[in-house]
């Protein structure tokens, strides 16, 4: 039989990407009756949690937040270790997630998606993986996260370096011995701030290259015992009502206190008992003006620099690890496993690169500007993604008329609600750029029964297209510029955040997310809905 006369096979929806994003929405379009195929690049389902195998690979969110709500003998059934769980904690979640709801019938692995063209005649989607099959849909759903494409410099000379490359995107599935080896990190972001530790313990040596610190915030990870997990399964109704109304989605009370309202040893006090408590309640259950009081945040953020000078005996290092230059939050905020305890090993050494870059990387290592050459056996690349936009504008995406995706947001990402952009009719975003930074399940799981709902929606009118009206991405992105406004993090792109875009050389840069938070973004989202689908066109 000729390549002509293959059938095509065809769905009501398909989604692209098998992670928490791919897995929920399978689960919510199956369960209203839609078929669904799922499309995965990775060998097996789970996503970010799939492909970030790096040592010390760990959740910034609590266990038993970062996980799915829409089942309740899920939730029951399923024992988390840690208050942080690690990579194969989460990836087996996942597996199980899929074993139990039995999705891996409707998702193919190995299938990457090389291109998906909107065909207006016959108003379908034609998807096209990289081995050349093709597939065809009425709706396709972009379940592709938002850090799925690392960024790779092009770091001169690094095809000669005779030692180990390695990116923490793309860690091997592979054991890989640090032992005896004299290892080079490249990057302090929050990936590299769980890859450090790991690194020392075995390393004869280990150098990191830093460009810009940041404010680094103790886990206080610990084992959950019995008594906890059964306390936090009692509660989950209370504990999921408490995310969906954190800025954040974390189960975290407001604290009622600002910098106004406490006295200046008051406030050291909460910020010490913040900091003892661990992971983001340093941030959230502090003072609640932390991250939009100039004056609240400067006190918080000596707070944090005074205890990396207290934790790290060099003064020289510890006064290179402490960020001057932005407030906190305005860079990803990690969560430190001894991140800065890991600066007192004699085997450890830091070395700033903000004003002597890396020139080249030598068949020895890596050498500075100024003519430095840091002897390396192997190289570790830390350097962050192409975050929201990534991987989307890395396939061929077209739209009526042959728009290309790629072109249209080559001055900027325009969505219209984080959820559809015009002109690329059918097409759904679940989590990308335009939605809120925050605990991503609960973003997920609000936005798969969005789309979920919408599909019932146009299904039950003998309706079957909907797309943004001329004029709403422009709104949005209006209103997008406005709640950033509204931060402290204007000053992000300076210290090249990805949330502007600004950590990629020659990407557009701008509010990459939604700044107002969860309940916000929640009320917007199903106020449109509520409205008929207000700022869509469906026909």
């Amino acid at each position: 039989m000729s390549s002509r006369q293959v059938k095509v096979p065809e769905y009501g929806v398909l989604v692209i990407g098998a992670g928490f994003g791919g897995l929920r929405v399978l689960h919510e379009l199956r369960w209203r009756g839609f078929s669904v195929r799922v499309l995965e690049a990775g060998s097996d389902v789970g996503g970010t949690w799939y492909w970030n195998r790096y040592p010390g690979a760990r959740t910034d969110s609590e266990s038993w937040v970062y996980c799915f709500s829409f089942d309740e003998q899920l939730q029951q059934e399923w024992n988390w270790p840690a208050r942080f769980p690690s990579q194969p904690e989460v990836h087996a979640y996942l597996r199980h997630v899929a074993d139990r709801f039995d999705l891996r019938k409707d998702i193919e692995l190995d299938t990457r998606v090389a291109a998906a063209d909107y065909d207006a005649a016959s108003n379908r989607w034609q998807v096209t993986t990289q081995d050349g099959r093709r597939l065809r849909c009425t709706y396709l759903v972009c379940a592709t996260g938002i850090f799925s494409v690392p960024h790779e410099p092009a770091f001169r000379g690094i095809e000669r370096f005779t030692g180990e490359v390695y990116h923490s995107q793309k860690w091997p599935r592979v054991p890989v011995s640090f032992a005896g080896k004299r290892v080079g990190v490249v990057g302090t972001g929050a990936t590299a701030v769980q890859i450090i530790p790991e690194v020392a313990h075995s390393a004869a040596h280990l150098t990191v290259f830093q460009r810009t610190p940041t404010y680094v915030i103790p886990s206080r990870n610990h084992p959950l015992e019995d008594h906890q997990r059964t306390a936090i399964k009692a509660h989950y109704d209370e504990i999921w009502k408490l995310c969906r109304k954190q800025v954040f989605a974390f189960p975290i009370e407001r604290s009622g206190r600002r910098f106004d309202t406490v006295t200046p040893g008051q406030h050291q006090r909460i910020l010490e008992a913040g900091w003892e408590r661990g992971g983001f309640r340093f941030i959230f259950e502090t003072l609640d003006d932390l991250t939009a009081d100039t004056r609240s945040n400067a006190v918080a953020a000596e707070f944090v620099r005074n205890k990396i000078r207290t934790i790290v005996d060099d003064p020289a290092t510890a006064e290179l690890l402490c960020p001057k230059d932005h407030p906190i939050g305005a860079k990803r905020i990690p969560l430190g496993h001894h991140y800065y305890e890991t600066y007192n090993r004699r085997n450890v050494e830091l070395v700033s690169i903000r004003d002597n870059p890396i020139d080249e990387i030598t068949e020895r290592g890596v050498c500075l500007a100024d003519g430095t050459e840091h002897a390396l056996d192997m190289l570790i690349l830390a350097l962050g993604f192409d975050a929201a936009t990534g991987a989307l504008t890395n396939m061929r995406v077209r739209g009526r008329d042959g728009r290309c995706l790629a072109d249209e947001w080559a001055s900027g990402a325009r969505t219209y609600l984080g959820l559809g952009v015009e002109g690329f009719p059918n097409l759904f975003i679940l989590a990308g750029p335009h939605s809120p930074i925050l605990n991503f399940p609960v973003l997920i799981e609000h936005k798969s029964q969005w789309i979920g709902r919408t599909l019932d929606h146009l299904r039950s009118r003998g309706m079957d297209r909907i797309e943004p009206m001329p004029g709403t991405m422009d709104r949005w992105s209006a209103r997008l510029l406005e709640l950033f406004n509204a931060t402290l993090l204007p000053g992000a792109e300076a210290v090249g955040s990805y949330y502007v875009g600004a950590n990629i050389p020659g990407k557009a840069t701008g509010p990459l997310f939604y700044f107002g938070g969860a309940p916000k973004y929640f009320r917007e989202i199903d106020a449109a809905a509520d409205a008929g689908y207000e700022g869509f066109v469906i026909g």
